[in-house]
């Protein structure tokens, strides 16, 4: 599989990016939203550096990241519970199904009877 790169400018910087999943379109709108991220960090805080952005905007991403794979995690654990729940119920209803066939029957040999007599 062929690399994809781009070159991307993130506050003033130039960086060529490579990627054998990602295309080019997407790499450059993550370039984009992450140099306006600092751009907009380094204007709301005039002392930071290029460094001490790119940190602070790299611990909200992981920030994110991590509560996001929670969110997943909590998603897959519900996800999970459903569908044990449904094995139940598909379970409760084929036992509830045999036992009305049985009362079924029962009933009917009862009303056979009771007529014969």
């Amino acid at each position: 599989m062929e690399k994809t790169k781009v070159k991307l400018q993130i506050c003033g910087s130039s960086y060529i990016i490579s990627s054998a999943e990602d295309d080019a379109d997407y790499m450059r709108k993550l370039g984009a939203e992450l140099d306006g991220k600092m751009q907009d960090l380094m204007e709301d805080n005039p002392h930071l550096s290029i460094t001490q952005c790119a940190v602070l905007c790299a611990l909200d991403y992981l920030d994110a990241f991590k509560k996001a794979e929670n969110s997943a995690e909590n998603l897959r654990s519900q996800i999970q519970d459903y569908l044990e729940d449904s094995a139940r119920a598909r379970t409760d209803s084929e036992i509830t199904r045999r036992e009305l066939e049985r009362v079924s029957k029962e009933l009917a040999a009862l009303r056979m009877k009771r007529a014969k007599e």
